[in-house]
């Protein structure tokens, strides 16, 4: 969709996508995608000599995802604003779900916008991620 209509969206409405399990493979394309090679995303035996169990997701992977529901809401145009707030790490085998759900609406600038509060949870119901994210809807 590439802008939502005035189609009754109201505050309270929300999407959910929910993502395959992560994989490595993932991480090394999102780092090549992204230029951040960090090895904690990459090198399970760095990743471990620091403490961690294995290597873990780029924060910005997840906050991709979170601003995906997002864009498939309402396309990728009308997005006006955001802001996320990483909150856990994400591992090889999360899966992960994330919601984006409508918490006002308003006009500004002669648009029609909504406010959303985002939400990206792993399969255990650990929050990855929380934020908040504009739209503008026609």
């Amino acid at each position: 969709m590439s802008a939502a209509s005035d189609d009754g969206v109201k505050v309270g409405d929300e999407r959910t996508e929910e993502f395959p399990a992560l994989t490595r493979t993932m991480f090394v394309r999102y780092a090549g995608a992204s230029g951040d090679f960090n090895p904690m995303h990459h090198d399970d035996t760095i990743a471990q000599q620091v403490g961690n169990p294995s290597v873990f997701g780029h924060g910005m992977l997840t906050m991709g995802l979170a601003a995906r529901v997002v864009k498939d809401w309402f396309g990728a145009e009308s997005i006006r604003r955001l802001q996320v707030r990483f909150s856990k790490q994400v591992w090889p085998g999360d899966v992960l779900r994330c919601t984006a759900r409508v918490s006002g609406e308003r006009e500004e600038g002669g648009e029609r916008l909504v406010d959303l509060d985002l939400v990206v949870e792993n399969q255990n119901g650990d929050k990855a991620i929380t934020g908040t994210a504009t739209a503008a809807v026609s």
